[in-house]
């Protein structure tokens, strides 16, 4: 039987971990979409990256499946793909998952308040 932090370690072990500031270099660039994996009462709290695609976690088999009525037509599978949380967690069980899905290059940036420290651009 598998654990919480059997499937965190699984994911660490997959998903490459970016720092904040590799992030906000990356912002912007054309290929480039940013996830923001929280659920909308944190992104009330706090805001968001600029232009990231608002995808709860609990959502995101639905909304990266290009087959499903509910696909974000932003998620695509050749895109560099770069998911945030609350602390990484989240995020790299998202990255992961979205590997799984057949998306080829997903990054963990780890916490919304690491980008924010960085200098990274947010939105309500």
């Amino acid at each position: 039987m598998k654990t919480s932090k059997d499937y965190l370690d699984e994911a660490n072990a997959t998903v490459t971990r970016i720092s904040s500031e590799e992030a906000v270099a990356a912002h912007g660039a054309s290929n480039a979409v940013f996830v923001d994996v929280r659920d909308s009462s944190a992104l009330a709290e706090t805001g968001t990256i600029a232009g990231a695609q608002r995808i709860p976690r609990g959502m995101l088999e639905f909304m990266a499946d290009d087959a499903s009525p509910l696909h974000n037509a932003a998620m695509k599978k050749d895109a560099d793909v770069y998911v945030v949380c609350a602390v990484g967690g989240q995020a790299a069980l998202a990255g992961k998952t979205l590997q799984d899905m057949g998306y080829q290059s997903v990054k963990n940036i780890g916490g919304f308040d690491g980008w924010k420290e960085a200098g990274g651009a947010t939105e309500s």
